[in-house]
């Protein structure tokens, strides 16, 4: 195998970067539901001070056929290029604490040469924790609290807050390689799954961003504000009980979604939180269709006040 270090470049701070701090990391990648990960990783970049010392190699990494760059045209011609970036960071939480924060795009190509890449790395730093973070979409409704599945070393997360421990096959992610390289080794690594609801997994929820940091959080001890992600899932909830309360239809399917839900949590003989006792469960297609057959709708309805 190639040298993994050809996949980065340290910049000039990653020389003051102080060792035993935790990582926390959070890559997009074919499944980001509620787009929880993205929103994590804007918000981060947003509210805490970074400053970057390991950039990667997007030619080495990078299908931009798959994910293309962004260019910006202004009438007759380009005025920039912005191509995707997986960086690793010193970040400073809320109270100026320290840790470092891997944030981009999951890489297409080269995984076990970028997974060695990264446990150099966290070696060079002597890392103390990670603590990543993924979304999928799960039939459960919007009117509950996100749950997740914890995964990793930390058995005192997975005790008190995973809420969904299937036995099961799933697409993995590059960061589960990771997750399980650490763990072979005995290293201190956990993993969150947010189960986000399945109607809203292509839209951006804010509440989904609100876990992610809760997460983070409870297994770092890191702070971080949240205050505008929480009005934001506030006013964006509204607007979905909105449409649910005026439509027969999605207020039975929700209830549906509630009503299993809270059989599932309070310890009731359900399997799991995704079917109902007879096997059935109401699909996000048809949730989506009632919404957006709701919202055509209310289209129409201001189009025709107009």
């Amino acid at each position: 195998m190639r040298n993994p270090e050809e996949l980065f470049e340290l910049t000039p701070a990653a020389e003051e970067v102080p060792t035993g701090l935790a990582l926390v990391a959070g890559l997009t990648g074919f499944a980001d539901a509620g787009s929880a990960v993205t929103q994590l990783n804007r918000y981060l970049l947003e509210t805490v001070r970074t400053t970057e010392i390991a950039v990667f190699d997007n030619d080495a990494l990078l299908d931009y056929r798959a994910r293309r760059p962004t260019i910006m045209f202004d009438e007759d011609h380009l005025t920039e290029y912005s191509p995707p970036r997986l960086v690793l960071s010193l970040a400073h939480d809320e109270l100026g604490i320290p840790f470092l924060l891997l944030t981009g795009y999951e890489p297409d190509f080269q995984w076990d040469r970028f997974a060695d890449a990264l446990l150099g790395l966290m070696e060079r730093f002597q890392v103390i924790s990670t603590t990543w973070v993924h979304a999928i979409p799960m039939p459960v409704p919007h009117t509950r609290p996100i749950k997740v599945t914890v995964s990793g070393t930390r058995t005192d997360l997975v005790e008190s807050m995973s809420a969904w421990r299937p036995r099961t096959q799933a697409p993995a992610n590059l960061l589960h390689l990771v997750e399980y390289r650490l763990a072979d080794k005995g290293e201190s690594v956990t993993g969150f799954v947010l189960l986000v609801p399945h109607y809203l997994s292509d839209t951006e929820f804010p509440l989904a961003a609100v876990t992610a940091l809760e997460s983070v959080s409870a297994a770092t001890g890191l702070i971080f504000p949240t205050d505008r992600l929480r009005e934001e899932g506030r006013e964006f909830v509204s607007k979905i009980d909105e449409q649910v309360t005026a439509s027969e239809e999605l207020a039975r399917l929700v209830g549906t979604l509630e009503e299993r839900h809270d059989t599932y949590m309070q310890g009731n003989p359900l399997p799991s939180p995704l079917v109902d006792e007879d096997g059935s469960v109401p699909s996000a297609d048809e949730i989506a269709a009632e919404l957006e057959k709701f919202l055509a709708a209310r289209r129409r309805s201001d189009e025709d006040q107009g």
